[in-house]
């Protein structure tokens, strides 16, 4: 097992690491929409969800993967009626590729934020 650390994604806020490589495959922690530098994206699901999508790539980038080799997607978003503004934002970044996926609406995500996205992918 290896763990997974980039600055250029936001640090995590708890007893834990931003992602782990087993086996040749990349497990990350929950996305939430803060910068690298730690501070809140505000606004709308849309803006949070581009701040999300930026830190998974960083840390998908240091582990040596990228979103065009994620397999699975856990998605937890706070509000079930931003589900379909939230999956053009999500499109974007997927383009063509559509991993699997399961999306949950939840009562309260960390630092109250509207949207937190984990990954599973292959290392290249």
């Amino acid at each position: 097992m290896k763990s997974v650390s980039t600055t250029n994604a936001p640090a995590a806020i708890g007893p834990y690491v931003q992602g782990m490589i087993v086996n040749g495959m990349f497990y990350s922690s929950g996305q939430i929409p803060l910068t690298a530098d730690g501070n809140m994206v505000e606004g709308s699901i849309t803006e949070q969800t581009h701040q999300v999508f930026a830190n998974l790539k960083a840390v998908l980038e240091e582990a040596g993967s990228s979103l065009q080799q994620v397999v699975k997607t856990t998605v937890f978003i706070k509000d079930m009626n931003d589900f379909a503004l939230f999956n053009e934002i999500y499109g974007q970044h997927f383009g063509d590729h559509k991993p699997a996926r399961s999306t949950v609406e939840v009562a309260r995500l960390p630092k109250d934020v509207q949207v937190e996205i984990e990954v599973i992918a292959v290392i290249s």
